[in-house]
């Protein structure tokens, strides 16, 4: 297995790890096997969250007798202080240690960053929580390459890593994640495999490894074979000129039906939030979550179903994504 050390956090960690959003779907039993695997590969990074239902629960019940073996991340949505200062306490006894390696700012959008590290913020207690030892470093993660950008280039003395898509068709954040390796601030990929639209793992496990802006990469594993397949990749051997030709040819393939999340689409007149609406369709067709996402998506206050076909939102993608079809689309997987 390959290590790489974690930015200024000085935590040394497998480059492929374990993301925590399929473990979901699953029991306390085949959580357990999948931990065996992470341990027998030593693949030592889980990342899970607040949001992830029963997940902190299931992994922490996995990981009694050898918490001293991984790094345990989490995560949590809160923004202010009292909120977050909860969510710790919760995730330590779901999780059932004393303490958590990282906890990050969970999806962090442009419009709360003042907040979150203003007076009663979310980072507040995050200082708190780490002065007393229950947490051991702070994160953020974000899907906004504006937001991205911000928090990098005003906010590194704050945070120790930073968590953004990155994959073979999401490479919108490579500058900034560059300029964040060079200021010691560790980088991780989320959505790997793009959420599930990219069916060739292997070749998108070793372009993410090419790119030199990505310390270590979480790709969902829901089963003990999922891990075999994520640890058997050789991400050492070059990325030949037919792969880096069936790479192009993926962004061609996916760049007219794939949704960055951007956000340039925004706002819609009709107050959806259309990349949320996209993702929560992909949680239920790609990953099998499909409860988990009805229930995410139910408590959005719009839905692709409340789209009037003004089509404001196409004139302002810079993909040319045909977004009406696709909210028709993902009003059909929810039912409205």
């Amino acid at each position: 297995m390959n290590y790489v050390t974690l930015g200024k956090t000085g935590l040394k960690a497998a480059v492929v790890s374990f993301g925590g959003i399929p473990i979901q779907r699953a029991d306390g039993a085949n959580t357990k096997a999948v931990v065996d695997k992470l341990e027998e590969y030593g693949i030592n990074y889980i990342d899970t969250a607040r949001g992830y239902t029963v997940s902190e629960e299931y992994l922490g019940a996995a990981l009694e007798g050898r918490r001293d073996k991984f790094i345990l991340a989490t995560k949590s949505m809160s923004r202010d202080a009292a909120s977050m200062a909860a969510d710790v306490e919760t995730s330590l006894r779901n999780l059932r240690t004393g303490y958590i390696d990282l906890y990050q700012l969970h999806n962090l959008p442009e419009k709360d960053i003042e907040k979150v590290f203003g007076p009663g913020g979310a980072y507040e207690a995050l200082t708190a929580a780490r002065e007393a030892g229950k947490i051991g470093h702070i994160g953020v993660t974000a899907h906004s390459a504006d937001a991205l950008k911000i928090l990098v280039e005003d906010y590194a003395d704050r945070i120790e890593t930073v968590m953004f898509p990155y994959n073979i068709v999401e490479d919108q954040g490579r500058d900034v994640l560059a300029l964040a390796r060079e200021k010691g601030i560790g980088t991780i990929a989320m959505k790997p495999l793009a959420g599930g639209n990219l069916d060739d793992w292997e070749l998108a496990l070793r372009y993410i490894a090419a790119s030199g802006v990505i310390d270590i990469m979480i790709p969902g594993m829901g089963s003990p074979e999922e891990v075999d397949r994520n640890a058997s990749v050789d991400l050492a051997a070059p990325l030949t000129a037919e792969e880096l030709a069936r790479c192009d040819a993926v962004r061609k393939e996916l760049g007219t039906q794939f949704c960055r999340r951007c956000g340039y689409c925004a706002p819609c007149p009709n107050g959806i939030d259309i990349p949320s609406n996209f993702l929560m369709a992909n949680y239920a067709r790609k990953y099998g979550l499909a409860g988990w996402a009805e229930q995410r998506y139910k408590a959005m206050p719009y839905h692709a179903g409340s789209c009037v076909m003004c089509g404001a939102c196409e004139k302002r993608c810079p993909y040319g994504l045909p977004i009406r079809d696709m909210l028709e689309g993902v009003a059909k997987v929810f039912g409205y």
